[in-house]
């Protein structure tokens, strides 16, 4: 029988001394990364869902707040990324503990070419290399890049207009790549021909707008591809939905006006297409006259999409989480609530 705490949440002390800015699992899950106004990033093992304090981790080095923690694939070992208000970006690595000595986390990188609070950071596909792209209010966007001789390479250009609050990447898979037309003509135990996959991701701005950037091989630059206009105020989040091959792209947008919007793709040819998320017909806001229709009760902070790509989180100002699903009619239907 299945324990009748399953669905509960279980909350997770984190000794922290301050508001917590950002919360990540790792890639199985294992471990929970959290960062603070304390100017500290800690890490917990994760055993059966709850955290073990005694095996907690406190890695310090940021003098502001540390708005957001991000880990990169397995692949290339135990890295952590950070970024904060001190305009700085630092990568941790965790060593493994030779011998009698433990191992600990070591900082292996410090981005200082931003101006400003570095306010969002992003790990590419692992299938792109190890590459890091970070969002900063000085109005730029830069990518680092850990190159084979052991060093790294950073892009830095104009993003947003008086700021860039969050950058989320597009999957590695090319939409359609699932369905589309085999060659029948490869060789017995050869590999298919691989589909060539573009550096691809979208940024939002506190100029209203999300712009996806691309990155040209030939000219080794970054270049805008597309502006997504739609939000009447700061765009506080964007996410770009995981995809196995189908043709449609998802992204989803969070906004300080009140709004989520679902931008689809029908194909690569096709336009971005928008839908706002009506949360007037779900269950009664707390307190108050409910959102006019269209509107969240309070600003939305952050978007992000289950594995699989299917189902949104949304989280709201008002301390609501809410679980959306699209339904076979194509309408965005809110299949959970909760209340943090």
């Amino acid at each position: 029988m299945p324990s009748t705490t399953a669905g509960e949440p279980i909350p997770i002390e984190t000794s922290h001394e301050d508001m917590i800015h950002d919360a990540q699992l790792d890639y199985y899950g294992k471990r929970l990364a959290t960062c603070s106004s304390d100017r500290t990033v800690k890490v917990f093992d994760v055993v059966d869902g709850e955290a073990q304090r005694s095996t907690g981790h406190t890695l310090k080095g940021h003098t502001g707040p540390v708005w957001q923690v991000a880990w990169a694939h397995p692949k290339f070992g135990q890295i952590l990324a950070s970024c904060s208000y001190d305009g700085k970006v630092f990568i941790w690595k965790e060593q493994q503990g030779q011998g009698p000595s433990p191992g600990g986390w070591t900082k292996i990188k410090e981005h200082t070419l931003h101006k400003a609070s570095v306010n969002s950071v992003s790990w590419a596909p692992h299938e792109l290399g190890a590459i890091l792209a970070c969002a900063s209010s000085d109005g730029t966007i830069s990518v680092l890049t850990f190159k084979n001789d052991g060093t790294w390479g950073a892009d830095v250009f104009e993003g947003h207009a008086i700021g860039c609050n969050a950058v989320s990447w597009a999957p590695a898979v090319q939409p359609g790549s699932l369905i589309a037309h085999q060659p029948n003509n490869t060789v017995p135990g050869q590999q298919p021909a691989t589909v060539h996959s573009v550096k691809r991701f979208a940024s939002a701005g506190c100029d209203n707008l999300v712009k996806i950037w691309a990155f040209r091989e030939e000219t080794q630059e970054w270049v805008k591809e597309e502006v997504l206009e739609g939000h009447t105020d700061w765009v506080r989040d964007v996410a770009w939905a995981p995809n196995i091959g189908l043709p449609r792209s998802y992204i989803a947008t969070a906004s300080q006006d009140k709004t989520v919007l679902i931008w689809t793709k029908d194909s690569p040819t096709s336009p971005w297409v928008k839908t706002a998320l009506d949360p007037s017909g779900t269950a009664s806001t707390t307190g108050g006259a409910p959102a006019p229709a269209g509107k969240f009760p309070d600003v939305v902070w952050r978007v992000s999409w289950s594995l699989a790509g299917n189902i949104l989180a949304v989280s709201c100002g008002d301390g609501k989480v809410t679980l959306w699903k699209e339904n076979l009619k194509g309408v965005w239907e809110c299949v959970s609530d909760m209340t943090s």
